[in-house]
């Protein structure tokens, strides 16, 4: 009974955080990483989750991993460049052609290595240790999309990265900075025409409700990064380490592949429901519009991006 007692007190309860709901791409995500740690240590690192922006939007999470108020976290690739820019190239529309394409690059250790190397020369604080996605980000709003000029002259809300607003604006579209938590509102009040979102985000956070029709344009990978605060880093002993790595890696393998299933049941319960789903996008003059941006925005965004870009693309 003794060694019970002194076990436990041994464990350590760490914060994990994001802005989404429970059954989410990201709980995904955290489900893994907490059920594989807790193995490895068996049960001395214990971690409790803080979902749907408990401890802030996604900008500020990133905030308090750098400050060491959080342990770990999830967070879009296309957030993430608020603290580094170059991570807006995991945003570039259409570089990822499918599901498959997208799960299988998460999952490849010279793509994680490339994003870690970049959030290690180029932000302090804070180190990359694993991908995840939350599918593809499609529109939605009162209004149906075939086709690319079916969103010129419309307010659509973007994630506030240079590769958004350059993108929407090649559409023709307005865009809109606003933090994820304010959405329903402003779609609810018309202060924007549409929202982008993966399928299974519109759906736990029930944007359906104030914009019924959803259309499936699949312009961007809706991919995140998994943190560790450098604070925490440095207090862990090698044991430790390998642990939360190989806790990570589990996530970069296996999530991915269990947000695009989550994709295709919120679809189908979206349907019985009564939501317009418009299948019959007409990508290809999304695609025209942003093939030449490709190359063109990664290397201005940086090396780091341009080679994770190349590495994304070389992927069969």
């Amino acid at each position: 009974m003794f060694a019970a007692s002194a076990g436990a007190q041994e464990a350590k309860h760490y914060r994990f955080a994001h802005d989404q709901q429970l059954n989410s791409g990201y709980s995904i995500a955290y489900d893994i990483f907490s059920a594989k740690l807790k193995e490895l240590s068996k049960g001395a690192m214990l971690v409790d989750q803080y979902p749907g922006a408990q401890l802030g939007q996604e900008s500020q999470i990133l905030q308090l991993v750098r400050s060491g108020d959080i342990d770990f976290a999830i967070v879009s690739s296309a957030n993430t460049s608020t603290i580094s820019p170059q991570a807006g190239v995991m945003s570039l529309h259409f570089l990822f052609r499918s599901d498959e394409h997208n799960v299988k690059a998460l999952g490849d250790q010279k793509v994680f290595e490339a994003v870690r190397d970049m959030i290690d020369d180029t932000v302090q604080g804070i180190h990359a240790i694993g991908l995840g996605t939350q599918g593809f980000r499609h529109m939605y709003g009162r209004k149906e999309v075939h086709k690319v000029e079916d969103i010129k002259g419309y307010k659509v809300r973007v994630q506030a990265t240079a590769t958004e607003d350059t993108m929407f604006a090649a559409y023709g579209a307005q865009t809109v900075h606003m933090p994820f938590g304010s959405v329903y509102t402003s779609l609810q009040t018309g202060v924007m025409d549409f929202g982008e979102n993966a399928v299974n985000v519109y759906l736990i956070n029930k944007h359906y409700e104030v914009a019924p029709v959803l259309s499936m344009t699949e312009h961007e990978a809706n991919n995140a990064i998994l943190w560790i605060s450098d604070k925490l880093w440095q207090s862990l002993n090698a044991d430790q380490r390998h642990w939360v790595q190989t806790a990570a890696r589990d996530v970069s393998l296996q999530e991915p592949k269990r947000a695009f299933d989550l994709e295709r049941t919120a679809a189908a319960k979206l349907e019985k429901m009564g939501v317009k789903i418009v299948t019959d996008v007409d990508k290809t003059g999304f695609q025209k519009i942003a093939d030449p941006y490709l190359d063109k925005l990664a290397k201005e965004l940086g090396p780091h991006a341009d080679k994770i870009k190349s590495l994304i693309r070389a992927i069969n």
